[in-house]
């Protein structure tokens, strides 16, 4: 691709928008496994990799290599070490406190190791433009077997933060075989391309595309480098397995070019044309007011919402925004449990008897607004009713917060509200984030 005389940097970089499908696309014909906490994950991943043939792509924020998930790392480089191609990509700010030693270790072994937006020092975290990560958890092997989730490579009873405790985390990751696969091999790949190039996309196309002798190399970079699959690719994929069962499924990307509101928008649907219930998993909650408005009308046309948050909290800021919300949806009808056992760290949105969603993102400004996400999007009622259980128990071990008494909020929940969202405001805007949230 050449600039045209007088054709603009601009204007040709938007005859490559490749994001041309910003809703689900779905797939017929996939098998998906839910999957609880590294305990179940980890083995599954482990059994993956050692009857790997090709090849072993893999994404995760955060790695610590002590309990379960050293099996995992010492998993990719035996594979490596047997002449699998073996990429791995981490992100800068996650896994920066895991041992130097670890990398080189597995890099001896011959596993490609890159890092998304490695941070030099506290310092590095001032350049706003480092506060946009990889957050995804994806996993494909041989292009044909894929893992996502919310998981990161770390032990369900370590936290970085706190030590170690008696019961495991909440979390839950998927398994998926078949078609929905081909576009998480796809995305894994670009990630890895990505953080190997070195450089956010967007901060430097349009330069490069001021270079005509750059305009080669950026296009074949591109090609590897896009998230999404082409429309076309997506269409075909979909229309040929229009009729195959049993699950439907649609692999959903957060990215900070044209997929920047695909998550958000696929959620705001869903729970807008719920019929009977809405049930969400997060640990960090502080939705766009689109997001709260629709649980709340919701909730008034009498549909069972429930919110299952953190009850054991990890980072105390979170958790005062969460609670600063709690007032308003409560006294619409929305009901709010908070998990008792351990820390919550689980994402999920499952909506009637045949719509879930599980993934990596949260519903915060950070996960909707500027980090990398990968969710997976499953329409079947046997799957629903597989996760349904799962977080019947969850809820079970939880205490519902009782809603208030009086309609008028006092004035200290007031100033918390109010100081709540002038520091979610502001972060985003030094972030360079604008429009409302």
């Amino acid at each position: 691709m050449e600039l045209l005389p007088g054709e603009s940097s601009a204007h040709a970089l938007r005859g490559l928008a490749w994001y041309g499908q910003r809703k689900p696309v779905f797939t017929g014909g996939n098998q998906v496994t839910l999957l609880k906490g590294g305990e179940e994950q980890f083995p599954a991943l482990c059994a993956c990799i050692q009857a790997a043939t090709r090849s072993v792509w893999m994404a995760t924020y955060l790695v610590s290599p002590v309990g379960q998930s050293h099996s995992v790392l010492q998993a990719l480089m035996k594979a490596a070490q047997r002449g699998i191609d073996v990429h791995f990509v981490v992100d800068g700010v996650g896994s920066r406190d895991a041992p130097d030693s670890l990398w080189r270790e597995m890099e001896e072994a011959g596993v490609k190791l890159v890092v998304y937006r490695p941070v030099r020092g506290l310092f590095g975290l001032l350049d706003t433009a480092q506060w946009r990560r990889m957050h995804m958890k994806l996993c494909v092997i041989d292009d044909v077997l894929g893992f996502v989730g919310g998981i990161n490579l770390i032990d369900d009873r370590f936290d970085l933060a706190h030590g170690w405790s008696s019961d495991p985390r909440l979390d839950y990751a998927l398994q998926v075989c078949g078609p929905a696969v081909m576009p998480m091999a796809h995305t894994v790949k670009a990630m890895w391309t990505r953080a190997a190039v070195g450089r956010d996309w967007r901060d430097d196309i349009v330069h490069w595309m001021a270079d005509h002798r750059s305009m080669k190399r950026l296009r074949a970079l591109w090609q590897k480098a896009r998230l999404r699959l082409p429309p076309g690719e997506q269409k075909h994929l979909s229309a040929a397995t229009a009729t195959s069962a049993p699950m439907r499924c649609a692999f959903i990307l957060r990215d900070n070019l044209l997929q920047r509101r695909t998550i958000e928008r696929t959620a705001l649907q869903a729970i807008q044309h719920a019929r009977t219930r809405v049930d969400i998993v997060t640990p960090y909650f502080y939705p766009a007011r689109a997001l709260r408005h629709a649980l709340r009308n919701a909730a008034k046309r009498g549909v069972v919402v429930r919110l299952l948050l953190q009850g054991k909290v990890d980072y105390r800021i979170a958790a005062i925004a969460a609670q600063v919300l709690y007032h308003d949806l409560q006294l619409h009808g929305v009901r709010i449990f908070e998990y008792q056992p351990a820390l919550l760290h689980a994402k999920v949105l499952c909506v009637d008897d045949e719509w879930a969603t599980i993934g990596s993102s949260n519903l915060d400004p950070l996960s909707l607004v500027l980090n990398l996400e990968a969710n997976l999007v499953v329409r079947d009622r046997g799957f629903v009713r597989t996760l349904s259980a799962a977080l019947a128990r969850d809820f079970a071990d939880s205490a519902e917060i009782a809603a208030p008494l009086l309609r008028q909020r006092s004035w200290m929940t007031r100033v918390r509200r109010s100081t709540i969202a002038w520091m979610a405001k502001t972060y985003l805007r030094l972030a360079g984030v604008t429009g409302r949230y």
